[in-house]
C-alpha cells in the first residue's frame, strides 16, 4: 500500500553531483535513481532538486555555475511539462497534485551561489528558488561546513534575515555545530534541515544532536530524514529499514512528531538496499505502519509534516 503522497526535501538529481557527462536532461535520465518514469505513479509525489554548488566554486564561478543549472531546470520544466510542474507554494503543489503531476521545487545546497552579494538573495527568490542550504562541507561566504571549525559569518547572519525576508527557507544540513549555535542566535522564522539524521543513533558530524533537535521542534521546524548509508548507521553498515526507524523512534522520543519528514539525499549518497529507489522510498508507508505506527505519524512522516510546514512558510 503506497501513501497518497510522498514530499522529498532534498535530491541531487538535478546537478552532474554523481553522474557526469550524461544527458542534460537529468530528471528523467535513466541511470539516475530519481527519474521522472521511476516515480510510482500512484502516489502524489513532490521533490525539492537542489543545485548543488562544490566548494570551489566561489564568486563569479558560483553565479556561472548556479544559472547553468536554474537554465537547465527551467528547460526541463517546459520539456516535460506534461510530467512536472514548478512550484514556488503549497497551493502551487496542490495544483500540481491535482493535474497529476510531480511537484518540482528549485533548490540550492550551498550559500556560495549567493557569491558574498546580499542583493542576490532577491534574486534567487525572484529565480523561484525556495530554499538555500547555507553551506556544503567546507567554508563560504555565509559560514563553515561540518567539515570546518569556524562558525556563521556576519554576512551569513545578514543572508539568514534577508532570506527569511524573501520567502526562501533557511537550510541547516551540512552546517557545523558552531554554526548552529549561531543560527539558534539569529533566524527568526522555523527553518529545516533537509537531510539530516539524528547524531545519538549514528555519530556522523553531519546528523544533529540531541540538543539541535529539542530547539528545532521548539522552533517548529522541519528535519528531512537523510537515506545516505553514512548518516543512518555508524560506518554505513548494516541493511535493514530498522536502523532507519531507530532515527525516527529517537526523534519521537525528543516530541519530532510533527517536525519529520523525508530528504532522501537521491542522486548524491551510497544508499541502503531498501532505499535506492522511489519505489523503495514510497513503501516506507507500509512499513510503517506494520511496525505499529499510526496512520496519522506515518502520514505526517511521508507528506503531512512538510506540507503543513509549507503551507506556513513558503
Amino acid at each position: 500500500m503506497n501513501p497518497y503522497a510522498l514530499i522529498d526535501l532534498h535530491c541531487d538529481t538535478l546537478t552532474d553531483c554523481i553522474h557526469k557527462g550524461l544527458t542534460p536532461d537529468t530528471l528523467d535520465d535513466p541511470d539516475r535513481v530519481l527519474s521522472l518514469n521511476a516515480i510510482p505513479s500512484d502516489v502524489h509525489w513532490a521533490q525539492f532538486y537542489a543545485i548543488f554548488i562544490p566548494d570551489q566554486h566561489r564568486g563569479q564561478a558560483a553565479i556561472d555555475y548556479y544559472e547553468t543549472n536554474r537554465d537547465n531546470f527551467n528547460r526541463q520544466m517546459e520539456k516535460f511539462h506534461d510530467r512536472i510542474s514548478p512550484c514556488r507554494s503549497a497551493s502551487d503543489m496542490q495544483a500540481a497534485w491535482e493535474a497529476g503531476k510531480t511537484a518540482a521545487f528549485l533548490t540550492i545546497e550551498g550559500g556560495a551561489a549567493l557569491a558574498g552579494d546580499i542583493t542576490r538573495v532577491k534574486k534567487l527568490a525572484d529565480d523561484g528558488v525556495r530554499c538555500m542550504t547555507l553551506t556544503w562541507n567546507g567554508e563560504n561566504e555565509l559560514g563553515s561546513g561540518h567539515a570546518t571549525t569556524h562558525g556563521m559569518t556576519d554576512f551569513g547572519r545578514q543572508a539568514v534575515h534577508e532570506m527569511e525576508d524573501r520567502g526562501i527557507l533557511v537550510d541547516v544540513s551540512h552546517l557545523n555545530d558552531t554554526g548552529y549555535a549561531d543560527l539558534f542566535e539569529t533566524a527568526r522564522r522555523p527553518f529545516v534541515a533537509t537531510h539530516s539524521n539524528a547524531r545519538a543513533i549514528c555519530s556522523h558530524k553531519r546528523n544533529l544532536t540531541d540538543d539541535m533537535i529539542r530547539e528545532m521542534v521548539r522552533r517548529n521546524c522541519l528535519i528531512g530524514l537523510n537515506y545516505c548509508k553514512s548518516f543512518i548507521t555508524d560506518g554505513g553498515i548494516g541493511d535493514s529499514p530498522d536502523d532507519l526507524y531507530r532515527h525516527i523512534e529517537h526523534f519521537f522520543s525528543l516530541g519530532a512528531y510533527e517536525n519529520i519528514a523525508l530528504g532522501s539525499d537521491f542522486d548524491g549518497a551510497t544508499l541502503p538496499t531498501y532505499l535506492n529507489t522511489p519505489a523503495k522510498a514510497a513503501d516506507l508507508y507500509e512499513y510503517f505502519l506494520e511496525k505499529g505506527m499510526s496512520k496519522e505519524l506515518a502520514e505526517g512522516i511521508m507528506f503531512r509534516n512538510a506540507e503543513e510546514f509549507f503551507r506556513k512558510n513558503l
